[in-house]
Order: structure tokens, then sequence, then C-alpha cells
């Protein structure tokens, strides 16, 4: 079913095939990665309620918690999340499944290890749509990937085009695209030099989405525990290193919990140390159970996906890319500290 060329463009026969899919099969799925961010719930949502406003019926099924940034969108309450439900009643949903939309991951393992059970041994025809590289193409039926897309948002509206299901796009589902969008591209201030970005962000205003309060419910909404935490987190947390003008922000399970720490309170930290003079990498490390998760962001054409990637079994974006490590927090460190000076031409650009 996928293209010999190219695997990851969906042909037209294929796109009929999936408008007969969505006619005649009874239980579909949407499904996004572990830790689900704006644009992983807004490219969920906005297929869940276009297909709706289409007369076809879905389930959204996430593996965690949503941040309350983005727990605004309409219909989020209506979410199936995995790690709150009966295992047995969640693997029968999978089960029962004739058709899954992977969303905003490129392999089953992004949706975490317990997820991913279910959503392998499912039998259901499996569609991804998403934006990061080197997706695994043996998981997937169909795939619409494509790496330059600034947010998998973009390619959900590319993938209703196709389908020619632009019309069902209502301003639920329109608010649902913008914050997909808005959120992956920081206020389009990265990955946002292809002008059909602002085509689409100027059709969803169109069908009602107000471009100014929705930036207000998803960046001006944090709690004054959050707000004293990014400040601890950049007071008494930031390690920079000139030389390889590289921050460094590390945050301990205890640090997090003093400030009651929930899901999404650290996003955007992590961009912090990056409007600093000559700082064109910034790594963030939280501690979560046995587990340190790193997430990495650059400026320029500084690829920390590849950093991510070649030490850490990491993935992801040149600007965006993060992993687990199994090392403790200052062994963490101290790693980065070490492959650090294998980068270093690459890291003294000027912009």
């Amino acid at each position: 079913m996928k293209t010999a060329n190219n695997p990851n463009i969906l042909t037209t026969i294929q796109i009929n095939a999936i408008r007969q899919l969505l006619e005649n099969t009874k239980n579909i799925l949407i499904t996004t990665h572990h830790n689900p961010d704006g644009d992983a719930i807004g490219s969920s949502m906005a297929l869940y309620h276009t297909l709706k406003s289409a007369g076809i019926e879905s389930t959204v099924v996430v593996p965690n918690t949503i941040p309350d940034s983005i727990s605004w969108i309409e219909g989020s309450d209506e979410i199936l999340i995995f790690e709150e439900q009966d295992s047995s009643k969640i693997d029968q949903v999978f089960a029962e499944a004739g058709l899954i939309f992977c969303l905003d991951f490129n392999a089953p393992r992004r949706v975490g290890e317990k997820m991913q059970k279910p959503l392998e041994a499912s039998s259901a025809v499996k569609i991804l749509i998403d934006h990061h590289p080197q997706p695994q193409t043996s998981a997937f039926d169909y795939l619409y990937s494509e790496t330059s897309a600034s947010s998998t948002a973009e390619l959900v509206y590319k993938f209703l085009q196709l389908l020619e299901f632009e019309k069902h796009i209502n301003k639920a589902a329109a608010e649902s695209l913008y914050t997909g969008i808005v959120t992956d591209t920081g206020s389009f201030s990265f990955s946002c030099n292809d002008p059909d970005i602002y085509l689409i962000t100027a059709d969803l205003i169109k069908r009602g989405v107000d471009a100014e309060l929705l930036h207000r419910r998803i960046f001006d909404t944090f709690s004054e525990k959050r707000l004293r935490l990014m400040g601890y987190a950049i007071h008494q947390k930031l390690l920079v290193l000139h030389t390889f003008h590289t921050a460094i922000i590390s945050l301990t399970k205890e640090e997090l919990e003093r400030f009651d720490h929930k899901a999404g309170d650290t996003e955007g930290i992590v961009n912090l140390p990056l409007s600093i003079s000559n700082i064109n990498v910034s790594i963030l490390l939280t501690e979560r159970d046995d587990l340190i998760r790193l997430s990495f962001r650059s400026k320029g054409d500084f690829e920390v996906n590849k950093l991510a990637g070649e030490h850490f079994d990491g993935g992801g974006h040149r600007n965006a890319a993060g992993r687990n490590s199994e090392l403790s927090m200052q062994e963490t460190i101290e790693k980065i500290k070490t492959v650090l000076p294998l980068y270093l031409n690459e890291l003294q650009y000027q912009i």
C-alpha cells in the first residue's frame, strides 16, 4: 500500500482507499505520543472534530495526562487517558478498532511501553500522519509524513484537503489545528518560513479562530507555582557553557515536587536560554521516576536531533529533539559535557 519510490506520500489510489475506510469502518481510533503536547492534542482533536462534522464517529486515546494549558480544547474531556483506564477495557478498545490514526509520532515506541503493546497487537489498519524524521514504515499501512512541515497539525489540514474534507473543518477543528501549529512553531518563531503555514492560519481565522484569545489561553494561563518554577530554573539551575554556546537546566524530582509540578509545567523552559546572546543550544533535564528526560533545542542550523540520536538514542527535529537517560542526573550532565567538544565547530556559528 506504500508507493515504491516514496513511501511517505499518499497516492490518489491510497486517498480513495482511506476515504472508503472512513465510510465503512465502525471503530476508529485516533492516538498520539506519550506526554502529549499542543501539536499532539491539537492535531488529534482537529481530526476528531472534522470527522464528527462529516458524520464519522471516532475515539481519541492518549497515553497520559494532557497539560492544563491545552485542556480547554473543545472535546478534550472526552479523550480516553490510557494510564487512567482499566487495562482490560482499553485493550479491548484497541482490539476492536478497525482503523487507527497515529498522529505526531514516527514509531510505536513513542506512545510509551504500556500503550505500545495493544497498539502493535491491533489488527486495525494504521495510518501515520507525522513530521518527525525516519518513520518506522513497517509499523503502518499508510504514511503521510513530511519532515519539512511545521507541525503535524499542518499535515492534518493538508490530509483533510486531500480527502476533500476541508468543508467539514468547523470552528472546534480550526481552533485545534491552530493550537498545534502555534505551539510547534513557538508562536511562529521557528519552522515557520513556509508560506503555506500562514495561508493555513489565515483560513483557520476565517473559520472562526480568535488568534488573540487562543494565544492567551495557551501561553498566558500559568499557575503561580509554574511561574515560580520557571524563575527557579533560570535563577538557580541554569548552567552556561560559554565555550560550547550551550546552556543546561536540570530539575530533580524533589525540585519539581517542591513547586507542585503538573504535566506541562516544564513546557517552554528549555527555550528560555536560547534568548541569551551566543547560546545556540539549550538542554533541559528533568527527573521522572527512574529516568532523566532530556529535551534539546537549538537555533539556526545546529542539528540537535543528531546530538540526541548519536549519543542518547533519541530523535526529533533539527531544532527540537528528546530522549530519556537511564544514568543519574549528574552522570547525564557529565556525559553531555563529554560529547559537546565533538560538535565544537558546529556550535560556534554566529547568528
